[in-house]
């Protein structure tokens, strides 16, 4: 459910906006219902020529060590979620892929309206430096398929967005077939 237009902002951040509104229940009374709104966010699994995800292992202030995808806000106006993926990808690993197309999206939450887009980004090459934010460091890693799988259950991987069918590619022989093939066409 979209918020709707009578919603009120209540509060404005940086990443999160809380809205609320009155909202008519079952019983015929009203209540305060809320949900919060924040910038898209987009995941790009990235893979090389020679069959190898990039993993990165990076710290933020406030966090320790993580593994994770290249990923990052849509926080650029008129930016699209595509045109995001390739910046946030060529910001973060220094790298240009071959080809690059929307594997899924979706709504991360029912009470948070945010939108993840997740790229497969095959055939990527370093063509420059990283150019990290102040708040990044980041290591960026090459694993085999194999060893990308089993990220899954890593408690350092932050990757919820991916996790679920890392875990069924583990399991499930013919969605891990599929699954690597769309890595690396």
């Amino acid at each position: 459910m979209a918020i709707p237009k009578n919603a009120k902002r209540v509060f404005k951040g940086i990443i999160f906006d809380v809205y609320q509104w009155q909202q008519k229940i079952y019983d015929g009374s009203h209540r305060t219902f809320e949900k919060i709104k924040r910038q898209d966010t987009v995941v790009v699994l990235a893979t090389t020529d020679d069959k190898k995800i990039i993993i990165q292992k990076q710290i933020q202030p406030g966090y320790n060590w993580f593994l994770s995808s290249p990923s990052g806000r849509m926080d650029k106006p008129g930016e699209s979620p595509r045109q995001c993926a390739l910046r946030e990808l060529l910001e973060e690993t220094g790298m240009k892929p071959r080809k690059i197309f929307l594997w899924k999206k979706f709504q991360a939450s029912r009470k948070i309206e945010h939108t993840v887009y997740i790229f497969i980004a095959q055939g990527c090459k370093v063509i420059t430096k990283p150019q990290l934010d102040g708040a990044e460091k980041i290591q960026n890693l090459k694993y085999g398929f194999e060893k990308f799988l089993k990220l899954h259950d890593n408690p350092q991987f932050l990757g919820p967005e991916t996790q679920m069918d890392m875990f069924r590619a583990k399991y499930d022989k013919r969605f891990r077939a599929q699954f690597k093939g769309l890595l690396f066409k």
